[in-house]
């Protein structure tokens, strides 16, 4: 089934009550017709239910007032579509119970959602690929416990959000793998109002929908739906993760990345000269919104017995929250992206500033061979521990140790050169950009 109605569903509409009504309406429709293809209703019959099945031809307001009096959503909207549907309305809602149809409707916005995503997902390693690329060569400082580490580039960085981004997305779709299945097994999954043509009919009808079959398509399925919550949580986790490292970049102390805002955007309403950070900051608060779901969805996942009320409450409340911040997730951190600017000159200063302690690792290396690794490590040691206390300049004191000075100034400068001591980032940043491009290929695909 194509859902050509849902093209123009945003984040911000895809669980309005008009965009589930017609969700519901649309699987209501695809019921009918399944049922015809296998003969348990007539084909005109399924004809006019499909036809009448619009949320357009039912009117919003009468399908309102009708809800507000049933307190039964399904009810009142299967009442306006037999009414509407004529002779044909004997047919609706077939053997079918209202868990059902909700949950089918909802995995039908579910997938919607998950395009959304895909799409915005794709702009997003498109920008990362670039970025990886453009700065695979350009030298930076490597940060370990928030302290200069030894040096990387900026794209070796980009290529780290890369492969955590594409684990994300893998565990999405593993996640959807399972997800995407269809939850029709009639008043407690065992086809009771379906009798012995209850498996054809699930099969026809998941082909109708385009979505998996269930071995026991009960009412306690919760567990699939919350794995996708679990999963949107770690996305959110890899996002934010992404965000806060941008974003301590962005500080004036290291000034490395910086936003791109619009001509207008005002920092501060009180000190005239902030500049502060816009994107970044709703996307990091998105994403904590985002993982914080994945408690209450843990919840969700404890019906009792057969079918339980409660628990679907909790889950429709979850998807309703978590489906929407997922897609909004993923939108703005491909806008995040695309306005990320880079400081390339001030990444190289920040680099230097250790006046080569950076790379003092080289310089062990380079020793090893001769002293033993053991023994190198304590020579620069003990050099960098005098230059720390006395101030004296590093490359001065570690030529007054004889092991070291046996090397030759020259290569000893050559060694402490921070921009020289990259390793593999490089490389790892051009093969994670090819990552990135094919990524991006097949979530447009």
């Amino acid at each position: 089934m194509k859902d050509q109605h849902l093209q123009d569903i945003t984040p911000e509409t895809l669980f309005s009550d008009r965009t589930l009504w017609q969700a519901w309406l649309d699987v209501e429709a695809a019921l009918a017709r399944a049922q015809a293809e296998i003969g348990m209703i007539p084909a005109w019959a399924a004809e006019e239910i499909a036809r009448h099945a619009r949320i357009e031809a039912i009117g919003e307001d009468r399908l309102r007032a009708s809800i507000a009096l049933t307190m039964a959503p399904i009810l009142s909207l299967t009442r306006c579509l037999a009414e509407d549907a004529g002779e044909a309305g004997r047919y609706v809602h077939w053997g079918a119970t209202t868990q059902n149809v909700m949950q089918t409707g909802r995995l039908l916005l579910i997938r919607r959602a998950r395009a959304g995503i895909d799409d915005a997902l794709a702009q997003a390693f498109g920008r990362l690929a670039d970025l990886a690329r453009e700065h695979a060569e350009t030298p930076m400082a490597g940060r370990t416990n928030r302290r200069h580490a030894v040096p990387i580039t900026f794209g070796f960085k980009v290529a780290g959000w890369i492969d955590e981004l594409s684990r994300a997305v893998d565990r999405l779709d593993d996640a959807g793998a399972r997800t995407f299945r269809l939850p029709f097994g009639g008043a407690v999954g065992a086809f009771h109002g379906y009798g012995e043509d209850g498996p054809a009919l699930m099969a026809a009808l998941a082909n109708e929908l385009d979505l998996g079959e269930l071995l026991v398509p009960g009412r306690t399925v919760n567990d699939l739906f919350i794995e996708l919550v679990m999963q949107l949580g770690m996305f959110g986790m890899t996002t934010e993760r992404i965000a806060r490292e941008a974003y301590v970049l962005m500080t004036e102390e290291i000034g490395e990345l910086s936003e791109r805002l619009e001509v207008g955007v005002v920092g501060s309403s009180t000190m005239p000269h902030k500049v502060n950070p816009k994107h970044v900051v709703r996307l990091q608060a998105e994403c904590a919104r985002l993982r914080a779901q994945t408690a209450p969805a843990l919840e969700a996942g404890l019906p009792s017995h057969e079918g339980d009320a409660a628990a679907n409450h909790l889950l429709s409340s979850v998807l309703d929250t978590a489906l929407p911040l997922g897609w909004t997730v993923a939108r703005d951190l491909a806008r995040f992206l695309d306005r990320l600017e880079t400081h390339p000159v001030r990444m190289r200063e920040n680099l230097t500033r250790s006046g080569g302690l950076v790379a003092t690792e080289r310089l062990m290396m380079a020793l090893a061979p001769v002293t033993g690794r053991s023994r190198a490590h304590d020579l620069v040691h003990h050099a960098v521990e005098y230059v720390a206390e006395s101030g004296a300049e590093l490359e001065t004191t570690l030529l007054t140790v004889p092991e070291v000075r046996a090397l030759g100034a020259a290569e000893v400068r050559t060694l402490l050169d921070p921009a020289g001591y990259t390793g593999q980032s490089a490389g790892i940043a051009h093969r994670l950009a090819d990552v990135a491009e094919k990524r991006a290929a097949a979530l447009r695909g």
